[in-house]
């Protein structure tokens, strides 16, 4: 039967120097971001998702944003080579862990950048946000990787914000939402529906119509509640002072066998 993982990883020491590269850098409270760290994966469990938690990055401030270290499409792993340097290190407890699980491993080799937070898979369509921690050659690797298990790799430019997934996700029909402002052009996707928040473009698919989202886009969930989904809440304003989103705290793992 598939099943549904979820990889995690914790806070670290230095979380409170996270990279920011859009915003204007305010201070994080350290102890309220765990807290609500631990918040959001009560909150996958509790919707079915078993969590396995990567070994500490310490010396990593961004290690707790663990989507962007891979890739997974079907069951293969593309682990990531990202365009900050300071963050390659995150991937070799992420590549572990998912070895663990069962997936197969390939790697983003120089001179390829990608950080998993500039992915956004549509069912088979797998769309990659090229700008400022991704490039051409990373975006060529994904094709290389995905498009003979059967994916359609899909190139958009992303300037607006840090990654892809900070502007667009998609609902489980495959809309893709986002707040105008931040995406560079809409009319790539088939379906494109407008949010009216920035926060309010970021889901994640727990099953059964329920989306995990940001607290901080209440106008968002309510547009999505009178679609007949169910927003589940949680707080991460910390992780939102560090450019993070609900989707970069995890790697849903949807496609594996148990």
């Amino acid at each position: 039967m598939p099943s549904r993982k979820a990889l995690i990883r914790r806070p670290g020491p230095r979380l409170t120097e996270g990279l920011v590269t859009h915003l204007e850098r305010t201070p994080v409270d350290a102890g309220l971001a765990l807290a609500q760290w631990e918040s959001y994966t009560r909150a996958l469990r509790e919707h079915g998702w078993e969590t396995t938690e990567a070994a500490p990055a310490d010396d990593c401030q961004d290690a707790v944003f663990v989507e962007d270290t891979v890739v997974v499409f079907r069951d293969v792993a593309l682990i990531a080579r990202s365009g900050a340097e300071s963050r390659r290190p995150e991937t070799a407890a992420v590549e572990e862990a998912l070895t663990a699980l069962g997936c197969s491993v390939e790697r983003v080799r120089e001179p390829g950048t990608l950080d998993g937070g500039d992915v956004l898979k549509v069912g088979d369509t797998v769309y990659v946000g090229q700008g400022g921690r991704t490039n051409e050659a990373g975006v060529r690797q994904v094709r290389a990787t995905f498009e003979p298990l059967g994916a359609r790799v899909v190139a958009v430019p992303v300037s607006r914000v840090l990654h892809l997934k900070s502007a667009v996700t998609a609902l489980p029909d495959g809309t893709v939402i986002g707040h105008p402002p931040l995406v560079d052009d809409p009319s790539l996707f088939p379906r494109f529906l407008a949010v009216p928040e920035e926060a309010g473009s970021h889901v994640v698919l727990l099953g059964g119509g329920r989306l995990l989202m940001a607290a901080s886009a209440p106008r968002g969930a309510e547009l999505f509640a009178d679609l007949g989904l169910e927003p589940v809440p949680v707080d991460i304003s910390e992780f939102e002072k560090l450019e993070g989103c609900v989707t970069c705290l995890s790697v849903r793992l949807r496609d594996l066998r148990a």
